[in-house]
């Protein structure tokens, strides 16, 4: 009875003991784990720079850093998740360590160089990171960075503006062409004009001396007046060429409609002549006017 007493005994110290380590590893197991913020760790994403402006279907780096206060300390950083996300890919990633001071302070810090692809065009997002640092109490510290934002435009096409430059420089030629054209115009028409005002003056002359003037000399200077209308009117005829103008040749051509009368009296003034009556030659002269299509009040 005396043995059965001790074993009841142990057997109570036993179950004690079990319950008292079971609490003690239960206590350990609820500890709070401190913040990567309290334990001086940090997590920065992307370059000083930012994130640059790419175009669908390049290939760009998206770097995160994991930094703390070194105190003699090494830590294991390991990377849990992927970059993928609507619109990027990931295709690598590599990592670098490095130590500097700051503050007086040793710094070290793991730098994730994500490799992204851009597969598609908007206002797309690198979504957050995460990280595991493993701890003597079993469970890891979780870290996490901030989502970032990134523009993806559309690849730069070059034929719209070829084709704009191109429009610009056929209407530039366009209105350099019409405003030759129409300085050309008004060249001609001031040239014809000065031509026919001289003409007139010329005939308003010979009409003035139609009582008074020899008729042989009369009509030889009205046929030079002819010729000079002539000349302005087939232009092609003073052109290398430096035969005199025939009109009789003209008529002939069929190029002188209605001259053949006018024509006549100028081949009888040049072989011969003889007297004519003023009012002869006025007849002659008004033809003439007609023929060249002059008007005597300009």
């Amino acid at each position: 009875m005396e043995t059965d007493s001790l074993n009841n005994a142990g057997s109570s110290t036993i179950a004690e003991l079990d319950t008292s380590a079971s609490d003690s590893v239960a206590s350990i197991t609820e500890m709070e784990m401190p913040s990567p913020e309290q334990l001086g760790i940090s997590v920065v994403s992307g370059s000083e720079g930012g994130i640059p402006t790419v175009t669908v279907g390049d290939t760009f780096d998206f770097p995160v850093t994991v930094s703390w206060n070194v105190q003699g300390s090494a830590l294991l950083v390991i990377p849990t998740g992927s970059a993928n996300a609507k619109g990027l890919t990931q295709v690598g990633v590599s990592q670098e360590s490095a130590r500097s001071v700051k503050d007086g302070a040793e710094v070290a810090s793991i730098t994730f160089t994500y490799k992204m692809v851009a597969q598609d065009t908007g206002n797309l997002h690198i979504p957050a990171l995460k990280f595991e640092i493993p701890t003597q109490m079993g469970q890891p510290l979780d870290l996490r960075s901030e989502s970032v934002p990134v523009r993806v435009n559309e690849p730069f096409n070059p034929l719209p503006v070829v084709v704009g430059i191109v429009v610009a420089v056929c209407v530039l030629c366009a209105g350099v062409w019409r405003a030759r054209r129409r300085a050309s115009v008004r060249a001609a028409v001031a040239t014809r004009s000065a031509a026919a005002d001289a003409l007139r003056e010329r005939m308003i002359v010979l009409k003035q001396r139609v009582n008074t003037a020899d008729s042989r000399e009369w009509l030889l200077e009205l046929e030079s007046v002819c010729k000079g209308y002539v000349v302005a009117k087939f232009p092609e005829l003073a052109e290398g060429n430096a035969a005199p103008v025939s009109l009789d040749t003209l008529v002939k051509e069929g190029r002188l409609e209605g001259w053949e009368t006018l024509v006549e009296e100028f081949a009888h003034a040049r072989y011969g002549g003889g007297a004519r009556a003023d009012y002869e030659n006025r007849e002659t002269w008004k033809a003439a006017m007609r023929l060249m299509n002059i008007e005597e009040d300009g």
